[in-house]
């Protein structure tokens, strides 16, 4: 039996370009090469596609581009192609057909909906969420308020839009007037916290205001929780999935930012320490997000456990950190399913999908 061709999608013209690298080097190493043929394109920083024929190791260092036998490739909208075209210097092509793509990309143009709308045109399997459902959940105020209208608890929150910059002084009286401080101010359309900050003072709010609009042309500010940070993760079909045993995160820093993901050492707990009461609402709300939301695949789901476990949902991934120490692979290790287990899981479910 001929193995599938898989063709795995990394970086992008994205804040969070490093961390797709990081992801996308761990779901390389781990797709099972007996079930898989693999083939590798990468998007520079300024959004040049690329064939790339190499080892992860460069891809880790951020020198991937550099490779001599990189060649321009790109996906191919026409459904006859089914696949990627690479083009020589000499201008001719050649098709590389795929039987299902895996974006490894986070934030904008990967997790937007951008590269699944561009893989429903040409007609190849997606590993994750559809358009919909993925630009659904990275736009903070979309879950928001699907949230609200279907009864899940979420932080009390409100959004501004860039054209309302031109008086800051009557954004933050609007949010002095709904909110006591502190708060967060959130870029609506950023993941792994890029542009997330804290402002504890009206002299934070406005400067943390200016630097949310400079990642999004939408903001949000959102109610200060007091509470612990536990996730969990999804695995299945929109009307089935299986939510895996959730994890506790206690931030290296004041809270789970940029850093404490990625470059200082947070600490986790699996299981999260919380009764079992909780757990179960925790595993409930998550399927009914996840749902809601038209959600397929994967996605990790965040959410607050205040003193008197109440539990309140944060915000949905689409494509989580994936390297072998993130959370939502270790949540699902935890509950039996091996990081390699996982990566077949979602490819035979986008193909299923179709």
């Amino acid at each position: 039996m001929s193995k599938l061709r898989i063709g795995i999608v990394f970086g992008g013209v994205s804040s969070e370009y490093e961390i797709s690298l990081i992801s996308a080097a761990s779901v390389i190493e781990n797709i099972p090469r007996d079930i898989y043929d693999v083939v590798l394109i990468g998007i520079t920083k300024r959004g040049r596609w690329l064939h790339y024929p190499g080892n992860t190791e460069l891809i880790r260092k951020d020198e991937w581009a550099q490779h001599p036998d990189c060649v321009n490739a790109v996906i191919s909208p026409d459904r006859i192609h089914k696949g990627i075209l690479t083009v020589q210097d000499d201008g001719s092509s050649t098709i590389l057909k795929l039987d299902c793509v895996f974006p490894v990309m986070h934030g904008a143009f990967g997790e937007d909906g951008s590269i699944q709308g561009l893989l429903a045109l040409a007609g190849i399997p997606c590993v994750g969420c559809d358009l919909r459902s993925s630009a659904l959940c990275l736009d903070k105020t979309m879950t928001h308020t699907l949230m609200d209208y279907n009864g899940i608890s979420n932080a009390p929150w409100m959004s501004f839009e860039e054209h309302e910059l031109s008086d800051l002084n009557l954004i933050c009286e609007k949010v002095l007037d709904k909110f006591s401080l502190p708060v967060f101010v959130k870029p609506a359309n950023t993941g792994s916290s890029v542009g997330i900050n804290k402002a504890k003072t009206a002299e934070d709010l406005a400067a943390m205001i200016k630097i949310a609009f400079t990642h999004d042309k939408k903001i949000l500010v959102e109610g200060f929780i007091d509470g612990i940070e536990v996730e969990t993760a999804a695995l299945g079909t929109t009307d089935d999935c299986v939510i895996a045993q959730p994890g506790q995160i206690v931030p290296a820093n004041e809270f789970y930012d940029y850093d404490s993901k990625y470059f200082l050492e947070s600490k986790t707990f699996i299981p999260a320490r919380i009764t079992p009461k909780t757990r179960d609402e925790i595993i409930a709300a998550a399927k009914k997000a996840f749902k809601v939301l038209g959600c397929y695949g994967i996605a990790r789901i965040d959410f607050f456990v205040t003193k008197d476990d109440k539990i309140v949902l944060n915000e949905l991934n689409t494509i989580p950190g994936f390297t072998s120490i993130s959370l939502y692979a270790r949540m699902f290790e935890y509950s039996g399913v091996s990081y390699p287990d996982l990566v077949q899981k979602l490819i035979e479910l986008a193909i299923e999908r179709g």
